[in-house]
């Protein structure tokens, strides 16, 4: 049968390259094949995972961390080091942002996000609630939607959920998140749970919108629904409950880092993760630090995402292996030794630590440009690791030992 069609393709296009034939013959029923989860291993001593997401961009092993490429583009990295030097398997991007600029227009004349910004493997889209809720003075929110007014130029704009989803089908997300509200913290439990319900109405109109409506690209795309309700266990343990009713490709953890303490987070995480399916992959959505993915991560989610490589990076703080290094501080000014002895980017054994201290203080845009290629890489380098030592059955132990190094000033 392949060699048939490869026959057949080779007599009507005689100019095409045997590579070329073969990704065409390869790459369409990909592109057509609805994500997939494969739960390989569980930790015994945890509820750690290690698994794969297969994507029409491409395979993700899990626990994997997303960079964040709000606007279409990873602050201050170029997608061929995200790709080839952090070695990441899937960037994030945002509908809001992406929504205001560059526009839907461009976008779909674009070919959608990858071909528009250069990234070919899976991305996944929030879908603007956070940002919509950060805006606190600048929205109106109904029923209907969110009305508000663009932080660029005060203009006013309508979200509604299937709004949303028809932004995010035009950006091409291989992995879209429903419209919600996101909830401050503190707050008051009768306004935690009139969200709650908003954000549950919201969805379902966000799951008919995105069952009536086709991809724009010609692959399929998944939409995962966010879990929310504050710190409040009861809310919580029924938005798990509606969430997973809806048996979706992944779900979501919506409405924790946003000031509550580590250990309200690690609580509420634990206790979404003993009622979301175990065989979907679960997003904890804007988290965090090192250890707080590591302690997370032995709760049992799989992805997750956070501007703080980047963040932290541009003001001058690395993470490392044995804690965290503030290169704003005098002590580097001579320290002449590797950027990270044991770091695997090139930027960690090409520039030392005095160097990037100097072009801090110089005021340089290369220092936070090295900064955060080596916290995207150590990230990534971080759950690398702790997939290795799932498998290898000893993830407990180690991140026990990492948890207390990372926590480490140096």
């Amino acid at each position: 049968m392949l060699i048939n069609i490869l026959w057949i393709t080779r007599f009507f296009c005689p100019t095409l390259k045997d590579e070329t034939v073969f990704s065409i013959i390869f790459a369409y029923p990909l592109t057509k094949t609805r994500m997939q989860f494969e739960l390989k291993i569980t930790d015994p001593q945890s509820a750690a995972r290690r698994g794969t997401i297969t994507t029409a961009h491409g395979v993700i092993e899990t626990p994997a961390f997303m960079p964040v490429g709000t606007a279409g583009a990873v602050k201050a990295v170029h997608m061929r080091e995200v790709r080839d030097d952090i070695k990441a398997q899937i960037i994030l991007g945002n509908t809001y942002h992406l929504y205001l600029r560059p526009g839907l227009d461009i976008l779909s004349k674009a070919g959608g996000l990858h071909k528009f910004n250069g990234w070919s493997g899976p991305i996944l889209t929030d879908s603007g609630g956070y940002q919509v809720y950060s805006l606190t003075d600048r929205r109106k929110l109904n029923e209907d939607g969110v009305m508000f007014n663009s932080h660029i130029d005060g203009s006013k704009h309508m979200f509604t959920p299937e709004y949303v989803m028809d932004i995010e089908r035009v950006i091409g997300a291989d992995i879209m998140m429903a419209f919600d509200e996101c909830t401050p913290w503190p707050c008051e439990y009768e306004y935690a749970s009139k969200s709650l319900d908003l954000t549950h109405r919201w969805l379902k109109r966000c799951m008919t919108r995105f069952k009536e409506t086709e991809p724009h690209y010609g692959y399929e795309q998944s939409l995962f629904p966010i879990v929310q309700g504050s710190t409040f266990r009861d809310l919580r343990i029924k938005s798990a409950e509606e969430i997973s009713s809806f048996y979706a490709d992944g779900n979501a953890i919506g409405g924790l880092s946003v000031g509550e303490p580590a250990e309200q987070m690690y609580e509420i995480t634990e206790l979404v993760c003993g009622i979301l399916p175990k065989d979907k992959p679960r997003y904890l959505m804007g988290v965090g630090t090192p250890a707080n993915i590591l302690e997370n991560i032995a709760l049992g989610i799989d992805m997750f995402d956070c501007v703080m490589p980047t963040r932290n990076g541009r003001n001058g703080m690395l993470f490392t292996s044995k804690g965290t290094i503030n290169l704003r501080n005098e002590k580097w000014k001579d320290d002449f030794s590797p950027l990270d002895e044991d770091g695997i980017a090139y930027v960690d054994h090409e520039y030392s630590r005095a160097y990037v201290k100097h072009l801090f203080k110089a005021g340089e845009m290369l220092g936070p440009m090295i900064a955060s290629i080596h916290n995207l890489a150590f990230y990534q380098w971080l759950v690398r690791e702790a997939r290795r030592h799932i498998i290898e059955g000893d993830f407990t132990s180690w991140k026990s030992v990492m948890v207390k190094q990372l926590s480490v000033r140096l």
